[in-house]
């Protein structure tokens, strides 16, 4: 087994990820189009002035980091709120998205058990406590407690209404071994749906295949949507939707782009 060791991925493309994209004009306006596209927020957002009416928004959860709150979380729930109802697209008129990472033992907090939350958790991957050395076990328990606590103490009102997004990008920290990551990410999924909530998957092709690699189709990410970013303009976002899932027997239902320093979303057909 190769030697764990605490990384932060990076590559020389460019990442259009969603932490990005602060910069941009206050007042941005949305692209000029017939179809209905939606827009996701975040921290960087905080303080600006957003469009009104979005057709659908995302907004997340967290400040940067997996374990942190975005600070303007209320106020932009307020702000996705006002889209339309019923809703323009197949896409949720408000959904969320939540950060993720594996940063393993130099991590401010690493589980020794498979008990979070007043409850033992079920792992697939065996028993933490027993050998905390064992990373796809620990791996999995921390990606549990990370969505358990995005859906309880975040200030997230009915969690399970939600579809919620995994952002799975290189700009968090990682374990080399992707099996690793793949057991956080399965953890994360695990809860969301023991609360019948929804769950997808946000990335690039290259992100996801730096992080998690190819999962296989007996993994419970696999069927998940996929949410892909990378694209500059409506049109690619369009042409985004014919690439792969990140998963297999998923399918990508959404893509990203960029305009107006604010990123905007296709609903794929």
């Amino acid at each position: 087994m190769a030697t764990r060791v605490l990384t932060k991925l990076s590559s020389a493309a460019i990442t259009f990820g969603l932490v990005l994209l602060g910069g941009g004009p206050a007042d941005a306006a949305p692209p000029r189009t017939s179809e209905p596209v939606g827009i996701d927020v975040s921290w960087p957002q905080c303080g600006k002035t957003l469009p009104k009416q979005p057709a659908f928004a995302i907004v997340g959860v967290n400040n940067g980091l997996a374990n942190t709150t975005n600070p303007c979380l209320a106020t932009e729930l307020a702000w996705a709120n006002t889209a339309p109802d019923p809703a323009l697209t197949a896409q949720p008129r408000v959904a969320l998205y939540v950060n993720t990472a594996n940063p393993g033992l130099q991590g401010s907090w690493w589980p020794t058990s498979n008990h979070y939350g007043g409850a033992d958790v079920a792992n697939p991957y065996g028993d933490c406590s027993s050998d905390p050395e064992n990373f796809n076990a620990c791996s999995y328990i921390y990606g549990y407690a990370k969505a358990y606590d995005d859906a309880t103490i975040r200030g997230v009102a009915n969690p399970q209404k939600y579809l919620w997004w995994l952002d799975v990008e290189t700009g968090n920290s990682w374990q080399a071994e992707k099996a690793a990551n793949v057991a956080d990410l399965e953890g994360m999924a695990a809860y969301f749906k023991s609360i019948n909530a929804t769950v997808g998957l946000y990335s690039t092709g290259y992100q996801w295949g730096q992080i998690a690699g190819s999962v296989p189709a007996s993994s419970p990410l696999a069927g998940l949507p996929s949410w892909l970013a990378g694209a500059r303009s409506l049109a690619g976002a369009k042409s985004n939707c014919s690439l792969p899932a990140l998963t297999p027997g998923g399918r990508v239902v959404l893509t990203q782009y960029v305009s107006g320093g604010l990123d905007y979303n296709y609903p794929c057909p």
